[in-house]
């Protein structure tokens, strides 16, 4: 038997690990064969020490079969996914599983919840009355089957090591581990059974990864590691240096959605997001010829109302309401204060401090600092100017959404100091960086 600390010890030392080591962690992880001490002692070594491409590809796969793994018969299209790596504002997934799922593919979306600044995409659909995102696995299938699409948490019943050891991660300062974030990200994807990942590598003030170098290691290792396990995969890198759209706060990402779908606002660099994304799904899952042909495609699904119908079933099947894109307010709280942001000087939005503006979402309750935490989903920012706008003194650049009054004008004092200005007009900055 292979004692938890030789294992240790041998990467804390740089030495490659082999399979039956690497095994016997991820078994020691859903035994509790590694105690929590154990399993932060090893993090801790990868973490500093890293993990070469065939250890991190290995380490993945254990995780991977930690649990169950999906199988999907009988279904007339391809498996799709696409996983974000966080950011403020971020609500992409919505629009693009039900964009992807009218146009033919099947989009099994196991997200995550918030946790530091970044919003999560399960916290956000459970501002939705009666939206159950832990629906047992059966019905989960039957749904994706049925509909094209569902969003929900991740269920104990896949990747459970990952589950413990993102854990002890958060709270032994290993989080920010290129091979632990792959084997993390990629455990949980590839036991939905996918045939095609799109990743959207977020890259800025707002996101994980704050440089272009970081995000493209990040890339590499992730299509690297999800191509050898057998999945076709495609890393994009997009822009986290400003809140994606105009809103920040769960109902509120709601209700951007619900317009975006409607055909009533589709904020550009948001749509630009999505649309690069679900091009790259479509393409690579043969659902469409060539980029071309995939913005027809994608065209359509939003003009013609289909994604729209499509994420409205999606709501309802999961214990939502029917008329959510009709009434989407009726089974969501608002928040009892609305306060306007207004700008302290004239000039050009040169730049925002998206990370604290995800942190006055949070100060606000509607994120949480622990796993344990309850949120406020009412609450946030709508009407968020981007950078680059021209404003005059007293104009709006954002709204407060909160339900204490001292909140909501901490978070207004907060808005304004993360937001800088300048005399001359500023170049906007690329969205896709690639």
């Amino acid at each position: 038997m292979l004692l938890p600390q030789e294992i240790i010890a041998k990467k804390r030392d740089n030495k490659v690990l082999q399979h039956d080591e690497i095994n016997a962690f991820v078994d020691g992880l859903v035994s509790n064969n590694f105690n929590d001490a154990q399993v932060g002692a090893m993090a801790m070594a990868i973490f500093q020490q890293g993990l070469n491409s065939q250890e991190t590809v290995q380490l993945t796969k254990a995780m991977m079969h930690s649990g169950e793994v999906l199988a999907w018969q009988h279904l007339d299209g391809p498996i799709v996914d696409k996983h974000s790596t966080g950011g403020v504002g971020d609500k992409v997934s919505f629009m693009l599983a039900a964009i992807v799922a009218a146009c033919g593919g099947y989009v099994p979306m196991i997200s995550g919840r918030g946790l530091g600044h970044t919003g999560g995409t399960a916290d956000k659909l459970e501002s939705i009355a009666g939206f159950n995102v832990q629906p047992n696995l059966g019905d989960f299938k039957r749904i994706v089957a049925d509909i094209g699409m569902a969003i929900i948490s991740q269920t104990p019943e896949l990747a459970p090591a990952d589950r413990r050891l993102y854990g002890i991660r958060d709270v032994t300062a290993t989080v920010a581990s290129i091979p632990l974030i792959t084997a993390s990200i990629l455990s949980k994807k590839l036991a939905a059974g996918l045939d095609v990942l799109v990743m959207d590598i977020k890259m800025g003030n707002g996101a994980m990864m704050t440089n272009l170098s970081q995000a493209k290691a990040l890339a590499k290792s992730i299509t690297t590691v999800a191509n050898d396990a057998g999945v076709n995969t495609q890393a994009i890198i997009t822009d986290m240096n400003q809140v994606l759209g105009s809103t920040a706060g769960n109902a509120l990402e709601m209700i951007e959605t619900v317009k975006y779908l409607t055909g009533k606002l589709r904020e550009p660099r948001l749509h630009q997001v999505v649309v690069s994304l679900a091009k790259a799904m479509l393409v690579n899952s043969k659902l469409a010829k060539d980029e071309s042909d995939a913005q027809t495609k994608v065209d359509y699904a939003l003009a013609s109302g289909k994604a729209a119908e499509i994420f409205a079933k999606m709501i309802s099947a999961l214990g939502g309401p029917a008329d959510f894109l009709e009434q989407p307010w009726r089974s969501m709280n608002k928040a009892e204060h609305i306060i306007e942001v207004l700008a302290p000087r004239h000039g050009y939005i040169s730049a925002m401090q998206t990370r604290d503006i995800g942190f006055s979402v949070v100060g606000l309750g509607g994120g949480r600092i622990t796993n344990s935490a309850k949120i406020d989903h009412s609450v946030g920012f709508d009407r968020i100017l981007p950078i680059g706008t021209r404003v005059n003194r007293g104009d709006v650049l954002t709204r407060v959404h909160a339900n204490l009054l001292a909140s909501a004008e901490l978070a207004s004092k907060q808005y304004i100091e993360a937001i800088i200005f300048s005399e001359e007009p500023v170049v906007e900055s690329q969205v896709i960086y690639s």
